[in-house]
């Protein structure tokens, strides 16, 4: 299934994605779910994934009751899940290092692991604002997990057994404020530079998550195109390393890492602006464009005056 979370009258309410020839149809699912229930819910309890799948069924069945739907693209859809914990990967495949590093060095020890904060989080159809003290933005296409069980301290033989689906995410950075300091919070955390959906594609849609290629596009040209196949850590190891130390919660991701941009991307690095956007594509998990727009200046205080100038060098993980 395809599992959105979909806004009506102002309410969140957990849907589904019915494919209709080329297009695909929204399936309100709480007349089937009942009041109160989140996608999160879903994933989490077998009962109700059982009747969410029988709606989306009997939908797909009968063609008068799916031509009466609505276009999924003429909705507005929030981010699937709401997570407790956003719990991200630095150079987490082959050929990401960072900046200096021989790409052909040995694999690193242990992963890179850093957390975006629950303002960060924003959906497929929220357009990202771009504030005053922000000057080097960028764009990193990622595949999150969504965990749907409860993990504490599991076993890599069993770690896949608490991944409930996954989902595209753009772990928009700003460069300036990442370089600051050895702690990445201040250029990953800003507000609404979590972009995650359009769907939350449940795991027994997807044959091998370690044959997925992640892709971006932008203005027109393809700017990443690796395979999951080369991720240093892989997501079954993942699981089982950050359950040893916290434990993960139904709804909460994990996203997986972005490959390195493709040489003639990486020359050509300008920070993103008003008015541009980014889109990444996984096969079978659909695609996730980004847009971005300006904001007005509110202040001109020190933390402006000391902005970085953009370039290609530091951190980009």
């Amino acid at each position: 299934m395809r599992l959105v979370t979909h806004v009506t009258a102002g309410a969140e309410r957990p849907g589904a994605l019915v494919p209709d020839g080329d297009r695909e149809r929204l399936l309100d699912l709480s007349p089937a779910l009942g009041d109160g229930v989140t996608v999160t819910d879903v994933l989490a309890d077998p009962a109700l994934t059982a009747r969410a799948r029988d709606a989306v069924g009997q939908a797909e069945a009968d063609t008068t009751a799916l031509a009466a739907l609505p276009w999924a693209d003429d909705a507005r859809l929030a981010p699937p899940v709401r997570p407790g914990k956003i719990l991200c990967l630095g150079y987490n495949y082959r050929g990401h290092v960072p900046d200096g590093q021989d790409p052909t060095t040995d694999d690193p020890e242990f992963p890179d692991v850093f957390v975006k904060t629950p303002n960060t989080l924003s959906g497929p159809h929220d357009v990202i604002t771009v504030p005053p003290v922000a000057d080097d933005v960028d764009y990193e296409g990622e595949i999150a997990v969504v965990i749907g069980r409860r993990a504490h301290r599991v076993g890599v033989e069993d770690a896949m057994d608490h991944v409930a689906g996954y989902a595209l995410f753009d772990d928009v950075s700003d460069r300036s404020w990442q370089r600051r300091s050895s702690q990445w919070t201040m250029g990953k955390c800003l507000d609404g530079f979590g972009q995650l959906g359009p769907a939350v594609v449940t795991a027994d849609e997807v044959a091998d998550f370690h044959d997925l290629t992640v892709e971006v596009e932008r203005d027109g040209v393809v700017t990443v195109s690796q395979s999951t196949s080369t991720m240093v850590f892989r997501l079954p190891f993942l699981v089982h390393y950050l359950s040893q130390v916290m434990t993960l919660e139904p709804g909460d991701v994990i996203s997986t890492g972005t490959p390195q941009k493709l040489p003639e991307a990486l020359a050509a690095h300008r920070p993103l602006v008003h008015g541009d956007a980014v889109t990444i594509r996984v096969a079978g998990l659909g695609a996730l464009t980004t847009r971005f727009a300006g904001a007005y200046p509110e202040t001109s205080g020190p933390a402006r005056a000391g902005a970085a100038t953009p370039s290609t060098e530091g951190v980009h993980a």
